[in-house]
């Protein structure tokens, strides 16, 4: 996986980490921890220029 390119994966300055925002329900989350490969399903690309090109 390559979570430093999703637009899920963020950074708390407080704790100095970085986090996957993806809010889970407790049956997605049993889900996605029983998977057995190593695809993310909620993985999607972050842009942080996306916003500046639609204005």
């Amino acid at each position: 996986m390559n979570c430093e390119a999703c637009l899920y994966y963020s950074y708390d300055e407080e704790e100095d980490t970085y986090y996957c925002e993806v809010n889970l329900d407790e049956d997605e989350m049993e889900r996605f921890l029983a998977a057995r490969n190593d695809s993310c399903p909620y993985w999607r690309p972050g842009d942080e220029y996306l916003l500046a090109r639609r204005q």
